[in-house]
């Protein structure tokens, strides 16, 4: 499983970043400097779309094909925070480059490739950070937070143990097997796509409706 993504995929609970710094005041520059294809929904969905975050998890932050992963929101965007009785319904799209091993971004180690684990684990640790139980204040939310994210990992890491099952759905119309999971705070999904890797997470929307496909446009993304 990649390293990069249990180093940066707690990201995924904040805005906007590329290789741990804020992002640039435009908000497509990150996206548009990946080396892979974006994948988003299909056109079946026909709701509000968003850009959420790009990363980088290497030592190439500011250079083409510095972006290592990225998401893209569809529905109503996850909460940041607790809302009573928050029936917020979404789907968020994960795409992660595929990368051979490669040096840290503090140039101490090397990374491991990318996979499947690697789309599974950030779009886990997603999910975890749109729905914390609400019950729990700040300090204790961290500590779940922290050990809710481990369990991830541990799922993400065996994507073919008994944790998952496996959901064929449409990738740019052909059918692409994934692993699939379900839990008390929504669904997570992985598997890989022409080009990359690929994961989603979302509560409220149904996971079985889903199909995937590359974005030729990401201005369609950028649209209140």
């Amino acid at each position: 499983m990649d390293a990069t993504s249990h180093a940066v995929g707690t990201a995924t609970a904040g805005g906007r970043v590329v290789g741990g710094q804020a992002g640039p005041a435009d908000p497509l520059v990150p996206y548009l400097s990946a080396d892979f294809p974006w994948y988003g929904l299909d056109d079946g969905w026909t709701g509000r779309r968003y850009l959420m975050q790009a990363g980088a998890g290497g030592p190439r932050t500011g250079a083409p094909g510095s972006v290592d992963y990225g998401t893209l929101g569809h529905g109503e965007e996850p909460a940041r925070q607790y809302e009573p009785r928050d029936m917020r319904r979404f789907a968020v799209v994960v795409t992660v480059a595929r990368r051979d091993s490669r040096r840290s971004a503090d140039n101490t180690g090397t990374l491991e490739a990318t996979s499947a684990s690697s789309a599974a684990w950030l779009a886990g640790s997603g999910l975890l950070a749109a729905t914390w139980p609400g019950q729990l204040d700040r300090t204790l939310r961290q500590d779940w937070l922290d050990q809710q994210s481990s369990l991830a990992w541990d799922l993400a890491d065996d994507l073919a143990g008994p944790g998952w099952s496996t959901l064929s759905l449409p990738v740019n119309g052909l059918p692409q097997p994934f692993r699939y999971r379900e839990s008390e705070y929504g669904w997570v999904l992985a598997g890989e796509a022409p080009g990359v890797l690929l994961g989603a997470y979302g509560r409220g929307v149904s996971a079985y409706g889903t199909g995937f496909s590359t974005v030729p446009d990401l201005t369609a993304y950028t649209r209140p």
